[in-house]
């Protein structure tokens, strides 16, 4: 009876399938007589318990079975009403038959997510229609009526002591007009749509190529006018903050707003200059280090950050909130290296065997020693605790393992004149200046060969999670930003809001291919890109996630007979980064780089002719007009370029 009784349950959950969530409640006359169908004691909603009465012990099973099926028919009738169960009158109800009960959906924050958006990007469309309404209006102001206007809404935002619709209209289609005259760019809809998402302080996620660069103009405008504090937009690299500080950063110019730019080259009155100005465009590693240089700061002309934290835009948000925030901002003093102790660390670590006397773990850069290692580490060095305090050898031997294991030329480090040069890993760049702490540096040397340097400890720390946190108005931007929506939602308070694309997007995104070898993925890169050269010349970019693989392929192709261009972490590649990107959208035309040059880099297709102008009139002008210092640091451009 009870098989058969779930038999015909499982069936009837098939047909309640789009019923309310509570299930039909059905009156005791609609059951079958002496049997009362209700949930089983510690048993889920996908199971049930048919109890059978002391007056009924004569029913059959093939009455029960038409009972129970005479219900469920009930039950389907009964269904459709209940979705407007909050309205009607509740009939008397005994027991609720469990075959027809449901679990209430759960509501996931995706859900509430999309909802939300929904309504926002509503009430962000009619504001739109608003702007586009002045857009006559201003396309009568002169120049200097556009500023003049700028001076207006800033009084108008000090007077309220805050923004209202009308004043955001008002900045919006102001810089709407100047980016027109000054960059001779429109904005579409959705990008205005952008900018008031960003306004909003969410995370705006804006696929590529839907012109980010100039919606970030647009908050960036506002917060300047707010006359708060210091407003920064930050950018992976020094590259994307100098392009955009020169490109964009003349519309806030013209209309009266002053832009710094600060590059990790800078000395001190340098960036202190910078900082002074209304909106600075700088990286994310320059803004953090600043800000740990000044709370170590021993007297106030040392101090570069003369404003205190009041607005940041980050564009790359992924990138920079979430990948490279894995690991802290680090400041370091130097303190006496003792070169015996890395060295004998170094010969340890050359006759010590992975997975036997230890263990690497290639996903958190560790490596753990096992029993076996440990003791034959204490024969080699003469010791009888390799954890001893006084000496604390396995601090040595560890990092000289690391060094041995998870640090590799070409990929976390390149070697330059005569010493170890750290290269950014997302970025591809040397990062000047900087050393790994813990003695960690010195083992690499010793691994390399090198005389041992002096020795990092660490004086401040800080980690980008609490270095964003410190802005009370943080917004972001980036074209894939959704998929982590709950974490930066829990880690820095921002919801994520997809802005729709001006057109219908008509890119082809294939699916991964996923190579045995790295031999068979080689040959497979280099004939695609022998094959695409025949058939149509199409320009092509292959990334690569370091300086060695970049290399690799460069080779592969030339042997093939196909010249690439080259853009990675070494000095003679980065001269040459302008002209590289410049002509690497030309017909025919195959770029090899590491992601130095940065998510968001422009390439436009056929060659930048405007940066090879610029080229061609530096190339040209540089002798005449610069000393001859100056003009040694310049690099020439070859004829072949034009």
């Amino acid at each position: 009876l009870v098989s058969t009784a779930i038999d015909l349950v499982t069936t009837f959950k098939m047909a309640l399938g789009n019923a309310a969530w509570a299930g039909p409640q059905l009156p005791i006359s609609a059951q079958a007589p002496g049997h009362i169908v209700r949930p089983a004691a510690g048993v889920s909603n996908s199971g049930v318990e048919v109890v059978r009465s002391s007056s009924s012990s004569s029913a059959t099973p093939s009455a029960t079975r038409a009972a129970l099926a005479s219900a469920a028919a009930a039950a389907v009738v009964a269904a459709p009403s209940l979705r407007a169960r909050g309205r009607r009158s509740h009939a008397p109800v005994s027991l609720k038959a469990e075959a027809a009960v449901m679990e209430k959906p759960k509501i996931t924050s995706q859900e509430v997510l999309e909802k939300e958006n929904e309504q926002l990007l509503e009430q962000f469309a009619a504001q739109v229609e608003a702007i586009n309404e002045l857009e006559e209006e201003w396309e009568k102001l002169d120049n200097a009526g556009l500023r003049a206007k700028t001076a207006e809404l800033r009084q108008r935002i000090k007077a309220k002591g805050g923004f209202d619709e009308s004043i955001v209209n008002e900045a919006f289609a102001t810089l709407r007009e100047a980016v027109w005259r000054v960059l001779e760019l429109w904005y579409f809809d959705v990008q205005l749509l952008g900018g008031l998402v960003l306004h909003s302080e969410r995370l705006a996620e804006m696929k590529t190529g839907e012109g980010k660069t100039i919606v970030a103009l647009l908050p960036t405008f506002l917060a300047a006018l707010e006359d708060k504090g210091g407003v920064f937009v930050v950018t992976p690299n020094d590259y994307l903050a100098r392009r955009d500080a020169e490109n964009v950063g003349q519309v806030l110019r013209f209309l009266g707003i002053s832009v710094g730019l600060v590059q990790s080259t800078m000395e001190v009155p340098d960036r202190q200059k910078a900082y002074t100005n209304e909106v600075v465009y700088l990286t994310n590693a320059e803004l953090g280090f600043d800000y740990l240089r000044d709370n170590l700061a021993v007297y106030p002309n040392q101090v570069v950050q003369s404003k205190p934290f009041h607005f940041c835009l980050v564009d790359e948000a992924d990138s920079i909130l979430i990948d490279e925030a894995r690991t802290p901002l680090i400041i370091s003093e130097s303190v006496a290296a003792i070169p015996r102790q890395f060295l004998a660390g170094r010969e340890v670590a050359v006759n010590l065997e992975k997975d036997t006397h230890y263990t690497v773990d290639e996903k958190n850069m560790n490596v753990i020693m096992t029993d076996m290692g440990e003791k034959f580490a204490q024969e080699l060095l003469g010791v009888e605790n390799l954890w001893e305090p006084e000496e604390a050898w396995i601090l040595y031997v560890l990092n000289a393992l690391k060094a041995k294991e998870l640090f590799k030329m070409g990929e976390q480090y390149i070697l330059r004149n005569g010493k170890v040069a750290i290269v950014d890993t997302f970025t591809g760049r040397v990062l000047e200046g900087r050393r790994w702490s813990d003695g960690m540096h010195q083992a690499i040397e010793c691994k390399e060969g090198i005389d041992v340097s002096v020795r990092s400890q660490v004086s401040a720390q800080i980690t980008y999670q609490s270095l964003f946190r410190l802005f009370p108005r943080l917004c972001a931007m980036t074209g894939t930003a959704l998929t982590e929506a709950a974490e930066f939602d829990e880690i820095y308070a921002l919801r994520g809001t997809g802005v729709p694309t001006a057109r219908p997007n008509v890119r082809r995104d294939y699916p991964d291919v996923v190579y045995k070898t790295e031999e068979a993925k080689l040959n497979a890169i280099v004939e695609e890109i022998a094959l695409n050269n025949q058939r149509n010349g199409r320009p092509i970019l292959i990334g690569t996630s370091n300086v060695k693989m970049s290399e690799a392929i460069v080779g592969r192709l030339r042997e093939a007979g196909i010249e690439p261009q080259l853009l990675n972490a070494r000095p003679e590649s980065i001269a040459r980064e302008n002209e590289t990107i410049a002509q690497a959208g030309r017909l025919g035309m195959v770029t090899v780089s590491t992601n130095m040059a940065g998510r968001g880099t422009d390439i436009i297709l056929g060659g930048n002719f405007s940066q090879m102008a610029q080229l061609n009139l530096r190339s040209r002008l540089c002798d005449a007009l610069l000393s001859v210092e100056e003009s040694a640091k310049v690099t020439p451009v070859r004829d072949e370029f034009y």
